[in-house]
């Protein structure tokens, strides 16, 4: 009951649907309860003989009878037409909010949470909450009013008879109890195993070219098969342990019809009971027990259904860690300052990735984060755009702390390019235009040449509608980082934060990239990761890391003067490549 009190939150704006579909339930259940009402009249009238001044009645209420019949189906029809409008419509409406809920979440929870799994929660779990709104429910309702009603009636025809047929009915809610207590988990494992089997297929579809690369198609395929083993080997437990519930209702609810029987007729013989309450009896029985026999399918659907919606209500209710405060403010323009005063952070408290860290980024200069990796620097760009906030400390843009500006003005303001340059399965384009679905083909080049991507589009068959395939998969490392730079360029930010742009690109795209860095220095703020070093030369300002901590900072000149850290990783590297060239 917690959690369908959860859900009806979620049914805002559907509930005249919902309400309808209960009231037209309500009514096909009356409708129901008065068909073995006329059976009985009509069998009385029968058994105590036909004479032809009956034949008038006996029409009236068989006309009655079949007029009863049709509105019912029709009914039910509308039932099911309403609650289903209602029921997609809800799932429609909680999948948006699923979605738009898990972009909230941090990029920690995405590294952290299978793909497969999230595609399971809002496709398969929300898809449950059809059964329940459109099924379950309105089901139940009138289950429980038939079952009320006609224990009514069937106490107003006979006390004592109603209650021989009351048997039964104790041991089928034992019954029920030991089914849900035994069902329950297992249809919890079947949702859990359907994130799994996503998950592998997501991975695997994704990494098909690792996967034919190392020849491990034979492995893939296992694991596959092993998420599809445990997903039907669960479903077939939940089967096989509810396939005794079914028979063992049936066969209560028989017992129930033999004991009106067998009492009925003894109670016949001794003229306490007439015939037609004996037949309206059995009548009213296949009302009275027929939402004891739906009860199965009803539970067993109410425990799939519960199963999803607890996973649903799960991301639902995952607080928010990155939101706009309280009176958060939007900046009109923005000059591209940024500051980190005194700023820690940690994932687990015990390691600590940041300590203490007070930095200054002035507009229109370029920054470069140096060091070893596992330092805290792309830590430190990821504070800068506000996908995690600092444990301690204050980051500025602008001397506003960036907590107290909404995440539009953060996303408005700072561009980021990440390391693992993603590119959507459309043209380029598109792809680059992302930012600003409006940018006319113009600024697309424009932004495109500053990247230095513009040659190399326009040398492709199709140019700029040329399509990227999955992820970029149709283009180089190199192309894809420069396209990746031309979407950030395109988006107008003045400030620009870059991952490791060079990290995967060979010398010639190396030396592009780093033209297009130099031209934007001076009208954007250009913080950038940089492993190269080669390619940070003339940066306004080099901070280097160690430990957490940064260990120096200066320029290119003043560091290698230094003779510290910095002059000893670029010595290395300089090394390196002359022993490669």
């Amino acid at each position: 009951m917690k959690l369908l009190w959860r859900l009806s939150k979620e049914t805002v704006g559907y509930r005249f649907l919902l309400v309808l579909a209960v009231v037209i339930t309500v009514v096909m259940t009356g409708l129901n309860l008065a068909v073995p009402r006329f059976q009985m009249t009509l069998v009385d009238i029968i058994s105590a003989g036909v004479s032809s001044d009956k034949l008038g009645e006996i029409l009236r209420l068989s006309m009655l009878l079949l007029g009863t019949i049709l509105l019912r189906e029709c009914c039910r029809g509308a039932t099911n037409v309403v609650a289903h409008q209602a029921a997609w419509n809800i799932v429609e409406k909680v999948r948006v909010k699923i979605y738009g809920k898990m972009q909230t979440f941090t990029t920690e929870y995405f590294t952290s949470v299978h793909t497969g799994d999230l595609m399971s929660r809002v496709v398969s779990d929300t898809e449950t909450l059809e059964q329940l709104y459109a099924h379950l429910i309105p089901e139940t309702i009138a289950n429980v009013i038939t079952f009320v009603g006609v224990c009514v009636v069937l106490f107003t025809i006979n006390p004592r008879l109603a209650a021989l047929t009351c048997i039964p009915i104790p041991f089928i809610v034992l019954l029920g109890r030991i089914f849900t207590k035994k069902i329950m988990p297992l249809f919890r494992a079947r949702q859990k195993f359907v994130g799994e089997m996503n998950t592998d297929l997501n991975d695997n579809f994704s990494g098909i070219q690792v996967v034919r690369a190392f020849g491990q198609e034979e492995r893939a395929a296992k694991k596959v098969h092993k998420s599809l083993r445990n997903f039907t080997t669960s479903m077939l437990q939940a089967l096989f342990k509810g396939a005794f519930f079914a028979p063992g209702v049936s066969f209560l609810t028989s017992c129930g019809l033999v004991i009106v029987l067998g009492a009925g007729g003894y109670f016949a013989y001794k003229n306490q009971v007439s015939i037609s309450e004996v037949i309206g009896f059995v009548f009213y029985l296949g009302l009275f027990y027929a939402p004891i026999s739906g009860l199965a399918q009803l539970m067993e659907g109410a425990q799939h259904a519960i199963a999803g919606a607890e996973r649903v209500v799960e991301i639902l209710d995952t607080p928010i860690e990155i939101q706009n405060n309280d009176g958060a403010i939007a900046l009109e323009s923005c000059e591209g300052a940024l500051a980190f005063e005194d700023v820690s952070f940690h994932y687990e408290e015990t390691k600590p990735i940041l300590k203490n860290i007070d930095l200054e980024v002035k507009p229109g200069t370029f920054t470069a984060l140096v060091g070893p990796t596992g330092v805290g620097k792309t830590t430190a760009v990821n504070l800068m755009a506000r996908f995690y906030d600092p444990i301690s400390g204050v980051i500025k843009l602008d001397g506003h702390d960036i907590k107290t500006l909404t995440l539009e003005t953060l996303r408005k303001y700072i561009a980021f390019v990440p390391q693992d340059t993603f590119l959507f399965n459309t043209t380029l384009a598109e792809n680059i235009a992302y930012a600003r679905p409006d940018a006319t083909r113009e600024e697309i080049i424009a932004a495109a040449k500053i990247a230095r991507i513009h040659d190399d589009i326009a040398e492709m068959p199709d140019g700029y509608e040329s399509v990227t395939g999955e992820r970029g998969v149709k283009l180089s490392g190199g192309q894809k980082q420069r396209v990746a730079i031309a979407r950030a360029v395109l988006a107008g930010a003045p400030v620009l934060i870059l991952d490791e742009a060079t990290s995967s690109v060979d010398a010639e795209t190396e030396r592009m990239i780093q033209r297009s860095i130099d031209e934007l220095t001076g009208t954007h703020t250009i913080v950038a990761i940089a492993h190269r070093l080669s390619t940070v030369i003339n940066a306004d300002q080099i901070v280097v890391f160690k430990d957490g901590e940064i260990e120096e900072r200066g320029t290119h000149a003043q560091l290698m003067e230094l003779g510290g850290l910095y002059r000893r990783m670029y010595d290395l590297q300089t090394a390196e490549e002359n022993d490669n060239f």
